[in-house]
């Protein structure tokens, strides 16, 4: 990662506006230039922490995208081989067609 670019800790953004949250609640008397600092800090906080969230969800389906391609590929049958019924009435001489159901 280059330098210039911060990592986003979404923990510690909670943290810290949680914090933010606290001193609102504990405030005695009204700090109009404090309330305005911390108000500053928690939208900042909360922009990283939506930034980083939809970072996080597109890897998440970048990965549900790759397991979703392996088990298609897994599951696709062999051309060249039969699944266990066609073997089963192969082996017996029965036509599938024959059957009434």
């Amino acid at each position: 990662m280059p330098d210039n670019v911060k990592e986003i800790d979404l923990s510690k953004n909670l943290t810290k506006l949680s914090e933010i949250a606290n001193w609102f609640d504990e405030q005695e008397e009204i700090d109009v230039e404090g309330g305005l600092k911390k108000v500053k800090e928690a939208y900042e906080l909360i922009k990283e922490s939506k930034g980083r969230l939809g970072e996080i969800e597109n890897e998440f389906e970048i990965i549900k995208r790759d397991i979703e391609g392996e088990m298609e590929v897994n599951e696709k049958p062999d051309k060249n081989s039969i699944n266990t019924s066609e073997k089963i009435n192969k082996d017996q001489g029965i036509n599938p067609a024959d059957i009434p159901f």
